[in-house]
């Protein structure tokens, strides 16, 4: 039996494993999908939000604001792509700019630091490629993360600590004794048994279904879909802060920012859907995007986009993040509307979920060691003499194979033996960036789909692109079969 296990393995669940690995328990973590980080952490816009957008008094406010003061420490000690480069609400006219004043007074009763009010001067002055403005609000301390990256590296710690780590087991049942707690998840086909004496869900759109297992939700989870641009990189310079419009009852607004691997991203629209699944793009919102974006900045140059996808929302009737105890027992907690700034938050609700795990009765007693930070190596940043050295030491590290992004066999190999091991080609590309360059993989997908066989001892045939069943070979061709 288990002291804790945590259903869902996206940006919270991962957060909380790490926390959770720091102390003398047996902790399991159960995913549905092949890989953590596979659902809304890893297809959102990857900003890490000031704090001025929720309402005073709410959790949102309380751990948005906790959480940004907890990013660019935690990005330092697991070695993930970060950028502190502060955010820009514009506002085009008088009205707007009442809003504008309106989120620096909430921003300064959320606690939140480094905030002022720009004229339309100084905006220009410090983003000259956006249109003209009124004003802003400019916030110092928001900035850019690599989501994905920031999930898989918090859950390889916490691996390493002792967390056991099941992919491929969608939870189906869940029963309580009065004691502990009953887990059945489906896994090839089959019925696997889990017991555990504390239980988190964690499971983003898919929360309510979890606890409606054990309890009625006082919610209803609306799926709500955002898609996006991605443009190449020689567009990540013409914007420098995370730019935002002012906000509406649909969002924060399509923005226009750098990533954290300075790429330009650009959206989200915001469309309410019945479906959790489906992330397919659309021309008519793509086209919403262009134009809503075009307010902000007219010099993006969308035939420089590499790639459109699409994210699902974890939303509910309340603007609030819902974290609670199960009304059948506190030895259940439930972590539901995860939504912006969830990603932010994220390390603030992992430790306001341990201290709710602890008045409920569990007992944290802190290892004597424990893993806190973690490393990847990544070629194309070292110095000439270390790269020298690494090559030196391993050969691979002198073989490129992904040419848009400079990503070598070294660590394509490095990312499949991981702590959580990269089996698919989505998964190789989370964690070490291979064919997230401007061909998308079209030139390096079949290296890639080549060494995870080789190094894992599989058929070609049976390597994913990125979900379950999604095989990009289907078998040999009649010349393929000749040279076999």
């Amino acid at each position: 039996m288990y002291d804790v296990i945590i259903v869902g393995a996206g940006i919270c669940g991962t957060s909380l494993a790490r926390e959770l690995s720091k102390y003398r328990l047996s902790v399991c973590c159960l995913e549905r999908e092949n890989d953590v980080a596979d659902g809304t952490t890893k297809a959102n816009s990857g900003i890490v939000h000031a704090g001025y957008d929720p309402l005073p008094g709410t959790q949102m406010a309380k751990l948005n604001v906790v959480g940004n003061a907890m990013v660019e420490q935690l990005c330092k000690d697991l070695d993930v792509p970060y950028r502190k480069n502060g955010s820009l609400v514009l506002a085009f006219d008088d009205d707007e700019m009442k809003t504008i004043q309106t989120l620096y007074e909430r921003g300064v009763a959320n606690g939140v630091p480094d905030l002022s009010i720009l004229s339309g001067e100084e905006v220009a002055k410090l983003e000259p490629n956006l249109n003209p403005v009124k004003g802003a609000l400019y916030a110092k301390s928001a900035g850019v993360v690599s989501p994905w990256e920031l999930a898989i590296a918090q859950m390889e710690v916490a691996v390493q600590n002792g967390v056991e780590l099941y992919l491929e087991r969608e939870v189906n049942g869940i029963t309580w004794n009065g004691e502990s707690f009953a887990v059945t998840a489906a896994h090839n086909g089959e019925t696997e048994s889990y017991e555990a004496r504390y239980l988190v869900n964690a499971a983003g759109v898919d929360a309510d279904t979890i606890e409606s297992f054990i309890n009625e939700p006082p919610y209803h989870t609306k799926p709500n879909k955002g898609q996006y641009y991605l443009l190449d990189k020689s567009q990540g310079n013409l914007v420098h802060t995370v730019v935002f419009q002012c906000p509406s009852k649909l969002g924060k607004g399509v923005l226009v920012s750098p990533t954290a691997h300075g790429n330009l991203i650009v959206g989200p629209d915001s469309v309410d859907q019945p479906d959790k699944d489906d992330v397919s793009v659309t021309a008519d919102r793509l086209a919403f995007i262009r134009n809503a974006a075009a307010r902000s900045c007219s010099k993006i140059n969308y035939r420089d986009s590499i790639r459109n996808f699409a994210g699902i929302r974890a939303q509910s009737e309340q603007d609030e993040f819902l974290i609670h105890y199960s009304p059948v027992t506190n030895q259940m907690v439930h972590l539901a509307n995860i939504k912006s700034p969830g990603l932010t938050s994220s390390p603030a609700i992992a430790l306001e979920v341990v201290e709710m795990l602890q008045k409920a009765g569990l007992v944290l007693e802190e290892k004597d060691s424990y893993q806190t930070t973690r490393r990847f190596p990544r070629f194309r940043e070292l110095s000439e003499e270390e790269k020298k050295r690494i090559i030196e030491k391993d050969p691979r590290y002198g073989r490129i194979i992904c040419r848009c992004e400079s990503i070598t066999e070294g660590e394509i190999v490095a990312a499949v033996h991981s702590p959580v091991p990269a089996t698919t080609v989505d998964a190789v590309k989370r964690r070490c960036n291979a064919g997230m360059g401007r061909c998308q993989g079209g030139f390096c997908s079949p290296r890639v789909v080549e060494i995870i066989a080789r190094e894992l001892h599989r058929a070609p045939e049976s390597i994913c692109k990125d979900k379950a069943g999604s095989y990009i070979l289907i078998g040999k061709t009649t010349k393929g079969e000749e040279k076999a």
